[in-house]
């Protein structure tokens, strides 16, 4: 198109190098009349048609892209732990905001899964149900704190059975349960390895994390501004036998990099079979173009036969 110009340009060289016809006009200068600008408008007109007709040529195109998924997914249920134990400082920046937080980034990485969500601590409570809206669960995820549950304690046996009744009635090829936990069963009616076997009976799949070091471990600080330290240990003989009761596996996270490896190693075991589909469908917009490179080119075509034309040039 930038080329059009030129053409006029080289028409114009080339012009002068032809034999001139000698006019003769009346003495005096002639007065300049607005008319006398019209002698251009041909050549406005071819130039318009010619540059409509490349763009023609180009054959502009839109094109809209659809994706359909397709296949089977998992149905997984995240449970943990929020008791007053959660808040101590082994992991950064307590145990509970580092599970949040990586569980978040764990979510990102599911593609067609339906994720629920159970908070336990002396009772255990399902936050949010099997779905796909994977904001709603991260909203959930991120209201979770210590003391939300006014029962504290540890009931991780209800906590499953809360987990299993979710899952029970799942129709997908594979219902998963992953438990987040830092202490030992001290809470709840439900015996946890009791719990465990109900899920397998299901064919749910169990993987439980061990969260924090066993020993003393820095637990916020006294009156005097003094760091504080507490006992604590998991209880990892039962969270393993829960593990290996529904066929899943146990894990140790004790900082938060070793949580963020647990999160990645579960994720590669546990994948979904998704298949994506694309249609595209093309659309031409170069009949708009043409049409008007057409009726300018037809334009310039009927003004050649009028007073605009300039034969001595043609």
């Amino acid at each position: 198109m930038l080329a059009v110009p030129l053409l006029f340009g080289l028409r114009r060289v080339l012009a002068r190098r032809r034999p001139r016809v000698g006019v003769a006009f009346a003495p005096g200068a002639r007065p300049r009349d607005w008319s006398a600008a019209l002698r251009f408008l041909p050549d406005v007109l071819l130039g318009f048609a010619l540059c409509f007709g490349i763009v023609a040529l180009a054959r502009p195109q839109r094109t809209d892209e659809r994706v359909e998924q397709s296949g089977r997914g998992i149905d997984l249920v995240l449970a943990l732990d929020v008791s007053g134990s959660m808040e101590i400082e082994d992991l950064r920046p307590n145990r509970l905001e580092a599970a949040k937080r990586i569980a978040a980034d764990f979510l990102k990485t599911r593609v067609g899964d339906r994720l629920a969500l159970v908070a336990f601590a002396g009772d255990a409570y399902s936050l949010a149900p099997l779905t796909t809206d994977y904001d709603l669960l991260r909203e959930d995820l991120s209201g979770l704190k210590v003391g939300m549950i006014a029962n504290d304690g540890t009931a991780i046996g209800t906590a499953l059975g809360v987990a299993t009744n979710r899952l029970r009635e799942s129709t997908a090829r594979s219902r998963v349960c992953i438990l987040l936990s830092d202490g030992e069963n001290n809470a709840g009616s439900l015996d946890p390895l009791l719990a465990a076997q109900l899920a397998h009976a299901f064919g749910i799949r169990i993987y439980t994390i061990g969260l924090g070091k066993d020993g003393f471990v820095p637990y916020g600080k006294g009156p005097d501004g003094q760091q504080r330290y507490v006992q604590t240990r998991l209880d990892e003989t039962t969270m393993r036998q829960l593990a290996s009761a529904a066929e899943g596996r146990f894990f140790r996270a004790t900082d938060t990099a070793g949580l963020r490896e647990v999160f990645n190693q579960i994720n590669r075991l546990e994948k979904s079979e998704i298949k994506q589909l694309r249609f595209r469908n093309t659309k031409d917009f170069y009949r708009p173009y043409l049409w008007l490179s057409i009726a300018l080119w037809l334009a310039w075509l009927a003004l050649k036969s009028t007073f605009l034309s300039n034969p001595l040039e043609d």
